[in-house]
């Protein structure tokens, strides 16, 4: 039997489940609609479906761009495809008290145009429940810190493939610290040429090697931050 004669609809959730990591990996944006719809009406909460199906699948995706198994044209059809399953389930999340974890800003550095690796961090944090807000590609300071005004993130993405335009991101953590508002924020960098020895060297608190991890550091500063608030 070929997979199109697989009908989402009879294969039990744990199939379907694997199916839709599958018809992420191959960016099947309608089937992904399709088993979306059909877990939801199967009982599923939508932060299930978005965690287990969609966020999940996409950490594979993530992981094979990664090691160089996947390349750009697969990542964006993969994630036009997750983009499909969040457009049903975002109205449902913010229905339900699907947990907040807090607001993210997040936008490319000035003179570096590239936006793949953002978009996707983009998507999963906004999957783990985080308000985000992109200011898209090429930002000066002045764009960072107008929407910081207007947004008041807890947590500012800053995001580089270049390695040209890797040090700008210096230029805006030391604005931060001139507008005195640096402590106010939870400092991500992020892009391929990056390390940790260059986001401590620039000042961020934490360099994020890919989407999975970024989710995951994001989480852990703002559970940090609501203890301290406690304390």
């Amino acid at each position: 039997m070929s997979d199109d004669d697989i009908s989402l609809a009879d294969l039990p959730d744990d199939d379907l489940v694997q199916q839709m990591h599958d018809d992420l990996y191959d960016g099947l944006k309608e089937e992904i609609e399709e088993s979306t719809t059909i877990l939801l009406e199967r009982g599923w909460t939508p932060y299930d479906v978005l965690t287990k199906a969609l966020v999940e699948g996409m950490r594979i995706v993530g992981e094979d761009f990664r090691d160089g198994i996947l390349f750009v044209p697969e990542v964006l059809l993969s994630a036009n495809a997750m983009k499909a399953g969040m457009t049903i389930l975002r109205p449902l999340l913010a229905a339900t008290d699907a947990p907040k974890q807090g607001k993210l800003l997040i936008g490319t550095v000035k003179g570096d145009i590239h936006d793949i690796g953002k978009n996707l961090v983009g998507m999963m944090m906004e999957g783990a429940g985080f308000d985000v807000v992109d200011i898209g590609i090429n930002n000066p300071v002045e764009s960072y810190l107008a929407a910081i005004e207007e947004h008041q993130p807890d947590i500012l993405g800053l995001s580089a493939l270049l390695t040209t335009t890797m040090p700008y991101m210096k230029v805006v953590i030391d604005a931060l610290e001139e507008k005195g508002i640096r402590d106010r924020l939870t400092v991500l960098v992020g892009g391929a040429p990056l390390n940790e020895d260059f986001g401590k060297a620039v000042g961020a608190d934490a360099y994020c090697r890919d989407a999975a991890v970024t989710v995951e550091m994001a989480k852990d500063f703002m559970t940090r931050k609501h203890n301290s608030r406690a304390a």
